[in-house]
């Protein structure tokens, strides 16, 4: 799915303060990054040997989920941008 220039300008436009180091600090790791690794080659890394946390293990057992409109408000992005 090809996203235009301008679509980025608009998200990067309306970002909270609080957000756009982290959405630089993405962005760079994103450009710096030489390739993605596929999901073939992810399925062949060693797993790490970090236990999840307690939250992240109550996220992963919990039957809730958070629709796209919830996560746009959320995040205060326009809600008339879809996945």
């Amino acid at each position: 799915m090809a996203i235009s220039n301008d679509d980025l300008f608009k998200l990067v436009k309306i970002l909270p303060e609080d957000a756009k180091q982290s959405a630089y600090d993405f962005l760079r790791f994103l450009t710096n990054s030489p390739r993605r690794p596929d999901w073939d080659e992810i399925d062949l890394l060693e797993p790490d040997d970090v236990p999840l946390s307690e939250e992240e293990i109550r996220q992963m057992n919990s039957t809730e989920f958070v629709s796209w409109e919830d996560a746009m408000h959320e995040l205060n992005l326009p809600t008339d941008i879809k996945p």
